[in-house]
């Protein structure tokens, strides 16, 4: 049967699947003061994630290091755009992420930060001496990091990897064909090789990728990315519909109906991932945990059939 993607008439109302109940503003206020006092960001209120709420009412949440200035301008993103903290401010953070992470007592901790392409490593040390303290403070939990492209570097990467973390994620946020306007400062194929660098450099990390819906793309194009991104071994993929954070931002082309969600998570199932998540309330961190227990409940897929990755993938 063919299902009708719901168009974004201007000024409409969200469809009824993208609504959530209103919560208690007061519910995790302790939980944003305990952040606040030690200078730490999320990208759950830097991003305007939907979901944040829920999360700060688990006691969760996804840490933004490297402070809360992105040296990119991607055209969905509601992080602020300019100038980074000096790197000398943020010689405690990795201590105080890894203190509040014991102070919130999880089990799985996700990391990811800004861009910071003006540092010579883009922040992979930083993303390292993170890792480590996290896993000092907390050795039984597991350790995910949602990483940029450190513009391709692959000692950077090897930096982050060596480190340690249980699950490698760096997101394509969309289709290639709209890297133009959603993410003028990234490069498609870039995101591809940085992708399966981790996986050939680290063949035991988890490794993880997510876009958005709702920018324009064509089904067509949403199964073309699974299909490349399977043919890079990647093991789960996460798909949730685009919001427009603030208007300044770019529009919604459309709300996508759970249906052709649910029509791609089973496509993504049908390649060989070990998980696909899809829909429109998914978020690359949200329920990250969760995410985690059902991929381990999945053995690891075997290579992709038909991969042809000679004229993609440089040595690393």
């Amino acid at each position: 049967m063919l299902v009708q993607i719901e168009r974004k008439p201007a000024g409409s109302r969200l469809p009824e699947w993208l609504r959530k109940p209103r919560r208690n503003a007061d519910a995790d206020h302790e939980l944003k003061k305990m952040l606040r006092s030690k200078g730490l960001h999320t990208v759950c209120e830097e991003a305007r994630c939907p979901n944040r709420n829920d999360c700060f009412e688990r006691r969760a949440a996804t840490f933004m290091i490297l402070g809360d200035v992105c040296s990119r301008s991607c055209g969905f993103c509601s992080v602020k755009t300019g100038r980074g903290a000096s790197m000398q401010s943020l010689v405690n953070e990795p201590e105080e992420v890894a203190d509040a992470a014991a102070r919130l007592d999880l089990r799985y901790v996700v990391i990811t930060s800004v861009n910071r392409d003006e540092l010579p490593d883009g922040g992979a040390e930083h993303f390292a001496k993170t890792i480590a303290a996290v896993r000092n403070r907390l050795p039984d939990s597991k350790i995910e990091v949602l990483t940029p492209d450190f513009k391709g570097d692959s000692t950077a990467l090897r930096t982050v990897l060596d480190a340690e973390p249980d699950t490698f994620n760096h997101n394509v946020e969309t289709v290639p064909r709209l890297y133009g306007r959603v993410r003028p400062q990234a490069d498609y194929l870039q995101s591809l090789r940085v992708l399966n660098n981790a996986r050939r450099y680290a063949p035991r990390v988890v490794t993880k990728s997510g876009f958005m819906a709702g920018l324009g793309e064509t089904e067509s194009e949403v199964f073309d990315l699974l299909e490349d991104l399977r043919e890079n071994e990647i093991d789960v993929v996460t798909i949730g519909q685009y919001l427009q954070p603030t208007r300044a931002h770019l529009p919604v082309s459309e709300y996508v109906h759970p249906e052709i969600f649910e029509k791609y998570q089973q496509y993504g199932e049908g390649l060989g991932f070990r998980a696909v998540f899809s829909g429109p309330l998914v978020r690359s961190s949200y329920m990250a945990e969760m995410v985690n227990e059902r991929t381990q409940a999945v053995g690891r897929r075997s290579e992709a059939p038909g991969s042809n990755l000679e004229n993609l993938v440089g040595d690393f």
